[in-house]
C-alpha cells in the first residue's frame, strides 16, 4: 500500500510538470494526449450471493496512445495504444485449486488477488483544444482489451498463509468498456467488464459470473 502511495503522488508531481504543454504543433502534426495514467477504486459486480461485499481494493495503469486526429482542428480522433496495469482486490473466494471450484470460509482474515495486466485501450475523442490551448474539455470513450500476465490469489486462514498463481480457470482474456470525461488535468474515469473474470468456475455448484468494475480518475500528458 505504501508503494502505491509514493506512486500516487509521483504521478501527480509528474502531472503538474507536464501540464504546461499538454498541447503541441510541430509543423503541420497536432501530437494531443500520448501519455495516460489511470488511478482507480476497484469492485466486483455480479458477485455470487454467498459473499459479502469486497474492501479496498485499488488499481493503476499506465501506457502511450497513437493520437490519431480526424481533422487538422484535432477535435475529434482515433487512438490506440498499450499499457501495464496493476490491480488489487480484497476478495471473498477461497481457492482451491486442484478442482477449479471455490468455496466460502468465515475463518479467513485476509483475502487478496493481485493482477499484473498489459492492456490495449482503442478510443474515440472529442475535445474542445486546439493547437496552442492547454486547458480543454474531453470526451474519450471506447474498449480495453486485457491480457493478464500474472494472477495471485493470497489468503490468510488462522494462523497459515495460502497462495496461488496463475489459476487455470481465471480468464486471461478480457474486455471492458472506458469512458473519461473531464476538463483540464482531472479527469473522471470508468471501466466497466464485459468479461467475466473466470472461466468454468462454481461455488457451491453455482457458476461465478463475477465482472471488474473501476472508478478514477484519467490523467493524460503530451
Amino acid at each position: 500500500m505504501k508503494d502505491i502511495v509514493f506512486i500516487f503522488f509521483a504521478a501527480l508531481f509528474s502531472i503538474n510538470a507536464f501540464s504546461q504543454r499538454d498541447s503541441l504543433n510541430i509543423g503541420d502534426k497536432y501530437l494531443e494526449d500520448q501519455l495516460y495514467i489511470d488511478i482507480t477504486y476497484n469492485l466486483i459486480q455480479k458477485q455470487p450471493n454467498e459473499l459479502e461485499k469486497t474492501g479496498f481494493s485499488y488499481g493503476l495503469a499506465l501506457g502511450y496512445m497513437k493520437d490519431i486526429p480526424f481533422n487538422r482542428s484535432g477535435k475529434t480522433a482515433f487512438a490506440i495504444g498499450m499499457g501495464y496495469s496493476y490491480d488489487s482486490f480484497d476478495h471473498g473466494l477461497k481457492v482451491i485449486k486442484d478442482n477449479g471450484n471455490y468455496e466460502v470460509d468465515p475463518d479467513i482474515t485476509s483475502n487478496k488477488i493481485k493482477l499484473h495486466n498489459l492492456e490495449m485501450p482503442i478510443q474515440f475523442r472529442w475535445r474542445s483544444s486546439d493547437a496552442n490551448t492547454y486547458s480543454f474539455w474531453r470526451f474519450y470513450a471506447g474498449v480495453k482489451i486485457i491480457y493478464n500476465v500474472i494472477n495471485e490469489f493470497r489468503y490468510k486462514l488462522i494462523d497459515q498463509d495460502f497462495s496461488f498463481s496463475n489459476i487455470n480457470n481465471y480468464n486471461k482474456w478480457q474486455t471492458g468498456l472506458t469512458l473519461s470525461v473531464g476538463y483540464g488535468t482531472f479527469n473522471f474515469h470508468v471501466y466497466y467488464g464485459l468479461t467475466p473474470m473466470f472461466k468454468n468456475a462454481t461455488l457451491n455448484g453455482n457458476s461465478i459470473d463475477s465482472r471488474i468494475v473501476k472508478v478514477g480518475l484519467s490523467f493524460y500528458l503530451l
